[in-house]
């Protein structure tokens, strides 16, 4: 009698990661030309850029741009940035019942140093600037490090309460938490006079500014500490309920003190996750010098900056940063659902593509104690850990006296 009997490993047979390869360089629509590090210039997003002694940026990260994962639908940072929008349009109308926030989500990576640095009032010599931390094209342009780098320009467009989506740039390690290539989004609120102080009591008498004043850990020399603590608990109002909105109102949340060149003063929100403290977002009163030199002189505002990452890290419960990245199809359906408001608990996959492998084989005479378990611990022996699965999927007697086996 012949017994054949087909099992299905599944196995993981090589370190290939889910990211996919360094070269291609898609945008949402999948046609942006492809990236090109040549000997005298730098070609990415259809212009060339005349190289220097400051050039930097490699062909693996220049891959990267153009794929605007917050654009592609149903990606996780697409949803997350669609939720936030929600939440915004929603709970923030303007005087005509449209939505009081506009929002920029295609703007350009690549700007000018000016942009990135000097619209923010970043000093010349701040450690923020240094080519270890950036990625330079030449002298003048980069990749942007923050959504930031757009700020200016857009309330010198006329924009008083704006959003801005976006890929940056900055160099780092590559582990669980950390990526040289991650997705912010930007808020920006502006207030006049009559906007901050119309609903406070005998708020005709009081002043976005005062003059003769002095710079505090509490406020900037040219503000008055009512507009500020007003500013203030907007921005953390707005912030607290953006994240009660995701999470849930069981969410442990904490404010720290911090600094940036850009606001004062400035807020980090960090979350509990996993067991620990994780900064997700920075804000803060925006720097007057810079309104100022926007042509909102009259005016104040808060400015936040958060992580889609780190929020979507803690919202659908995705233990590694790189997985963002992947177009594996086992990573990607998980977030195909029709209300971008459906609970999402990520379940988590091998980082290796699966190859599956059909064995077929004899069993000789006398193997009338072979079981199952035999072969899965031959497969163990071979495969170790990267076997992820065995399966029976077919076994059968031949007429003739000796036994088959056909594992798959």
């Amino acid at each position: 009698m012949i017994l054949t009997r087909s099992l299905l490993p599944r196995l993981r047979p090589r370190p290939l990661d889910l990211l996919p390869p360094c070269r291609r360089c898609l945008c949402a629509d999948g046609h942006a030309p492809r990236p090109v590090v040549g000997p005298d210039s730098v070609e990415v997003l259809g212009r060339s850029y005349p190289r220097d002694d400051l050039t930097n940026v490699t062909a693996r990260i220049l891959s990267r741009v153009g794929r605007n994962l917050h654009n592609q639908p149903h990606h996780p940072l697409w949803l997350i940035k669609e939720r936030i929008k929600a939440h915004f349009y929603s709970a923030y109308i303007g005087r005509w019942g449209n939505p009081l926030f506009s929002v920029h989500d295609n703007l350009s990576p690549v700007v000018t140093v000016q942009q990135n640095f000097d619209s923010l009032l970043i000093p010349p010599d701040h450690p923020s600037r240094k080519q270890g931390d950036n990625y330079y094209l030449n002298r003048t342009t980069m990749l942007r490090a923050h959504t930031s780098a757009h700020q200016s320009e857009l309330v010198r467009s006329g924009l008083d309460a704006f959003l801005l989506a976006g890929d940056v740039y900055r160099r780092d390690e590559i582990d669980a938490s950390h990526y040289p290539v991650f997705h912010q989004m930007e808020g920006v609120r502006l207030f006049s006079n009559h906007e901050l102080f119309s609903s406070v009591r005998r708020g005709e008498e009081l002043s976005l500014f005062e003059s003769g004043g002095r710079r505090t850990p509490e406020k900037q020399e040219t503000h008055s500490l009512e507009a500020v603590k007003l500013v203030e608990f907007n921005l953390k109002q707005t912030l607290s309920r953006l994240v009660a909105q995701l999470f849930g109102e069981d969410l442990e949340v904490r404010w720290v003190d911090c600094y940036f060149p850009f606001t004062h003063p400035s807020f980090e929100m960090e979350v509990r996750f996993q067991g620990d403290w994780m900064e997700v977002l920075g804000c803060g009163v925006m720097e007057q010098e810079l309104l100022n030199s926007a042509g909102a002189e009259n005016k104040l505002g808060w400015a936040f900056g958060l992580g889609l990452e780190r929020l979507a890290m803690v919202l659908y419960d995705i233990p590694d940063i790189r997985l963002f990245w992947s177009q594996d199809e086992r990573f990607l359906k998980q977030f195909r659902v029709s209300d971008i408001h459906q609970n999402i608990c990520f379940q988590p996959l091998s980082k290796y593509p699966p190859l599956l492998n059909d064995i077929s084989f004899w069993l000789p005479d006398g193997a009338d104690g072979f079981t199952e378990n035999d072969f899965y611990e031959l497969v163990r022996s071979v495969g170790g850990d990267l076997v992820e699965k065995v399966t029976l999927v077919d076994d059968f007697t031949h007429p003739k006296v000796r036994l088959c086996c056909g594992v798959g």
